[in-house]
């Protein structure tokens, strides 16, 4: 079966530094005979060459020189491998604390993941945020691989430990445990990656491939209106201007006019790629380029979103959103700026009022116009772009209604949006 034809998903690989996401997309590559035996071997001389054996199948991701010598995944790749059900995109999000904003753009664009915790460590506090996250940004699918079994002796005990410890954790955010699969993994030996373990026989569980195939395939929300966030505009000789994005809903044809938000530029598509091949429609899901008539490399800007002329992308003037608040060192007043992180787009916004304070357990309403709010509070709140920002309703668009707020190099929260007054 050809490629084109098995559904795609995006899988997003998420979890604490050196818990062994590199290793574990290596692993996978491999396994799916994606990455061919000679380019490990080689990866492998070199890391050996450089004392860090251990590393040859992250290698294999971090193909960016920097990223080598610096030993950390900074920027998400985009790799592809084939399960006998899907073909996955593998949007693999750095783990490292600074990366946490690359994180939020990979997740978002993920419809599973797979979140991977050290069998020694345990869960620790990126493991924490990264699970807060993908469910915010609406990950609905979730894999456990509790890697580096090896490390443990293969231990049961410490197996059920971590399990017990990881199920409360993505509880708490509103994942079902029994419909999360608990793996125990060495990415770096291969165990219970593509083949059961021999050293783990008190596993009875499927592997991370057979997992991955027991996912069930995203709707593809082709009936909502077209969105497609930019993530950058390359200029490529004899073509023009390419922006580049993943579909989110909605389908694209060459012929169609679409217009780009907040710049308001818009034109004919002329044409459509994807993996370099031409296709005559985009779907969601779809990581594409494509080239508009008449839209050269000053209209376009990461963080815009694409749409139809007809139903162009709202842009906020303000917007209602319920948020649930991390961490935060003080707490947040009126006032406050903090950078919003929704789709591509990274836009300072400023809290305008806080409206109501909520139980986040429950969703009632505790407090009308608090004077602040703190770490594990929820509320609802409106907020004011410093720029302009599309950004959808949750309800209408769910993929576009979504955000993360970063300052001081952390999340601090994750929200979404209610309503919108439009500019």
């Amino acid at each position: 079966m050809a490629a084109a034809e098995k559904p795609h998903m995006n899988l997003a690989i998420i979890g604490h530094i050196d818990h062994g996401k590199s290793t574990l997309v290596g692993r996978l590559l491999y396994e799916t005979g994606t990455v061919p035996a000679h380019i490990i071997e080689k990866y492998k001389a070199e890391a050996e060459a450089k004392g860090k054996g251990s590393f040859a199948f992250a290698w294999v991701m971090d193909s960016l020189k920097e990223e080598r010598e610096r030993g950390i995944t900074i920027d998400i790749a985009h790799k592809r491998f084939d399960t006998d059900k899907y073909y996955f995109t593998i949007v693999d999000c750095p783990g490292h604390r600074d990366f946490v904003k690359n994180m939020i753009t990979g997740a978002s664009q993920a419809d599973a993941a797979v979140l991977t915790i050290d069998a020694k460590d345990g869960v620790m506090e990126q493991t924490k945020e990264h699970v807060f996250l993908s469910r915010t940004l609406g990950i609905n699918q979730l894999i456990v691989a509790i890697n580096k079994i090896d490390s443990v002796d293969y231990s049961e005990d410490r197996f059920n430990e971590v399990k017990e410890d990881a199920s409360t954790l993505i509880k708490m955010v509103g994942y079902k445990p029994e419909d999360v699969h608990f793996i125990p993994t060495s990415a770096l030996l291969g165990a219970n990656v593509a083949e059961k373990s021999k050293e783990t026989p008190w596993y009875k569980g499927p592997t991370i491939l057979e997992a991955l195939d027991m996912f069930t395939e995203p709707e593809k929300p082709t009936n909502l209106p077209l969105r497609i966030p930019v993530q950058d505009a390359y200029t490529i000789s004899g073509i023009g201007t390419v922006p580049v994005g993943r579909v989110e809903t909605g389908t694209m044809k060459p012929g169609d006019k679409v217009i780009f938000m907040p710049s308001g530029a818009s034109g004919e598509v002329k044409s459509i790629e994807m993996h370099h091949e031409a296709i005559e429609e985009a779907l969601p899901g779809d990581n594409i380029g494509f080239n508009v008539r008449g839209v050269g490399k000053k209209d376009v800007r990461r963080g815009d979103v694409v749409g139809p002329v007809s139903d162009p992308p709202t842009v906020a003037d303000e917007f209602t959103a319920q948020i649930v608040v991390l961490q935060h060192p003080s707490a947040i007043t009126v006032g406050y700026t903090p950078v919003f992180h929704c789709h591509t787009s990274q836009t300072a916004c400023t809290f305008m009022s806080l409206d109501k304070k909520l139980d986040p357990r429950s969703g009632q309403v505790v407090e009308e116009n608090p004077a602040f709010i703190k770490s594990g509070d929820a509320a609802i709140v409106t907020i004011k772009p410093t720029r302009p920002l599309v950004i959808e309703e949750v309800k209408k668009i769910p993929q576009l209604g979504r955000f993360a707020i970063r300052d001081m190099g952390q999340t601090i929260a994750a929200g979404m949006c209610i309503s919108i007054k439009k500019r």
